[in-house]
């Protein structure tokens, strides 16, 4: 008798495990089945909209289909960290005088409330932000870049010439002039209006992939590119976000507005044929033509070859067939720096 009552007590408790068991297990499934369901609702949220044509990011249309604007970012070692820099879809760093570099930020989709440290134009600048069609933001220019602005119509928004109501001092900042002029994509937007400038711009756009895809290539997490002895930037690769994080001298490159760190999903390294042409130290930066270069995305790199054909043609970058390159969708850095810059890649 007490064996038949042990046996019916172990009968119900391993009933009981597993209606637990399944129990658990349906709930895992259930789980699962949310999870499936929330990322392909997040998925479609961000493909809301049309394309970036110059990030691949999905925006509004009336985002999208309007006018970029082009703004130079002071980069000297008092001006940082920058002000909306992360908002860009496309940044440029280029050489300028000795040793330091500039930042050129390409806007389209998004509107940082505060946007600086600005700074001045140089001929190459205007080289480049021909390809976008944009309204351009600088504080002054030298004598050449001014003429160009002028003979080649650029929609120029000078701080020299508009008000403190388009581009102002930053008190909020423990900047001194020259590096404190800052403006925001409003003060800019209405600017626009208000000086009857084109809605919007005519301009080739990159190509991209419609879903993140890798790359085949060599292994590139960690990139360093050495500007000049004591300036540098650098990338280091975070393999769960398929994002490069960026350095600025060895230190974090961070947004001042946000304070979120500077990330990258493309990097383009573009040679350029360098020369000093004034006793200023000024540089020509030659960028029509053809030149060398490398193509990074999701930790891998390939060589490539960047061509211009005139100064207001688009620039191509192409793989070692000769195809142009499509860019993964996110934002791109493009390095513009000497042929024979010290750069490492690992």
């Amino acid at each position: 008798m007490k064996k038949l009552f042990f046996l019916i007590i172990f009968l119900l408790l391993l009933t009981g495990c597993r209606r637990n068991e399944t129990r658990v297990i349906e709930e895992e499934i259930i789980k699962d089945v949310e999870d499936i369901k929330k990322t392909e609702e997040e998925v479609e949220i961000i493909k809301e909209g049309i394309p970036s044509p110059i990030s691949g990011i999905y925006a509004p249309e009336t985002k999208v289909n309007r006018r970029p604007v082009v703004i130079m970012f002071d980069n000297h070692p008092n001006a940082r960290w920058q002000s909306g820099l992360s908002q860009a879809e496309i940044v440029y760093e280029f050489l300028v005088e000795a040793p330091y570099t500039r930042y050129m930020g390409v806007y389209l989709i998004n509107e940082p409330e505060s946007i600086g440290p600005i700074r001045s134009s140089r001929p190459y600048f205007v080289t480049t932000l021909l390809e976008y069609d944009p309204i351009y933001v600088r504080v002054g220019g030298s004598s050449q870049a001014k003429k160009d602005i002028i003979q080649l119509k650029i929609a120029d928004i000078d701080g020299l010439s508009s008000s403190n109501k388009v581009l102002w001092k930053n008190k909020n900042v423990n900047k001194k002039a020259p590096h404190n002029t800052y403006t925001s994509m409003d003060a800019i937007r209405k600017t626009q209006e208000e000086r009857k400038y084109k809605l919007f711009g005519e301009y080739e756009s990159f190509k991209f992939h419609e879903e993140d895809e890798e790359l085949d290539g060599f292994k590139a997490e960690e990139i360093v590119i050495n500007y000049y002895k004591n300036n540098m930037s650098s990338y280091t690769y975070n393999p769960e976000e398929k994002l490069y994080y960026r350095k600025k001298d060895g230190k974090e490159h961070i947004d001042e507005l946000d304070k979120n760190p500077i990330v990258a999903k493309n990097i383009i390294i573009q040679e350029a044929k360098t020369k000093i042409i004034d006793k200023e130290g000024r540089l020509d930066i030659d960028l029509i033509g053809e030149g060398k270069g490398k193509y990074i995305t999701n930790g891998k790199a390939i060589d490539i070859k960047w061509s211009k054909k005139s100064r207001s043609e688009k620039t191509h970058f192409l793989n070692e067939k000769g195809e142009e390159i499509t860019l993964n969708p996110g934002v791109t850095w493009i390095q513009v720096v000497r042929p024979d810059s010290n750069i490492e890649i690992k």
